[in-house]
């Protein structure tokens, strides 16, 4: 993800590899011959759905950081410690490989990461009902819990970025992206959402806790 001080998108900072470079990066840096590669759905950085030629036909996410936050190790690092930390505590969350020398990679341009594969569906192609939609709030609540009592690392801070559109706490940011929905039937609403933020929830927001869930939903998600 950019960090996204600035509210604009990033574009021009994505990674635009091809499957055959893509492929060869996880060879020349993991040592894994790949023998299926897929992109994957990315906002900012690029995502690619990777199965290697070894016994069992693994499954892995290359994920290829844009060029803005490949610039912030101590973001990426923060980032992938939290995800080792899910992992530990049994939260079906990715968990990144070293690579073929035991290190975790990097560049001068993009920052690398070879992440384990979870299958699954997004909840934006099924049909949700209260029983799902309180599932995935009990496990956003667990993850934070988890987050706020023990994850501690010297780069925590960098995970807290003031503008960073992701962030819930800055709904109203999103106002300048109105225009993407150009006509659709949604934007009324999306428009009715981001007004109501504004009257009710951001004169009272200094006293709700933050929630570090939402720090590591930036991470799955993108």
């Amino acid at each position: 993800m950019s960090s996204g001080n600035d509210c604009q998108p990033q574009t021009l900072s994505k990674p635009a590899l091809g499957e055959g470079e893509a492929a060869e990066l996880v060879g020349r840096v993991f040592g894994l011959k790949v023998s299926w590669i897929s992109p994957l759905p990315s906002y900012d950085d690029q995502n690619f759905h990777v199965r290697v030629a070894a016994a069992g036909a693994e499954d892995y996410v290359l994920k290829i950081t844009n060029s803005e936050d490949s610039q912030e190790p101590e973001l990426i690092e923060a980032q992938t410690r939290a995800m080792m930390l899910l992992r530990a505590e049994g939260f079906p969350s990715a968990t990144p490989c070293l690579t073929k020398d035991g290190t975790r990679p990097g560049s001068k341009k993009y920052m690398v990461r070879l992440l384990t594969y979870l299958p699954g569906t997004p909840v934006a192609k099924i049909t949700t009902n209260a029983q799902i939609l309180y599932e995935i709030g009990r496990l956003a609540a667990s993850v934070d819990k988890v987050l706020s009592e023990k994850f501690q690392h010297p780069s925590v801070k960098s995970l807290h970025r003031g503008q960073f559109i992701w962030n819930l706490a800055n709904v109203p940011l999103l106002d300048q992206y109105i225009y993407a929905l150009g006509q659709n039937k949604y934007r009324a609403v999306v428009e009715q959402v981001i007004e109501q933020f504004k009257d009710k929830v951001i004169p009272k927001l200094s006293s709700f806790r933050a929630c570090e869930y939402f720090i590591l939903s930036i991470i799955m998600l993108n």
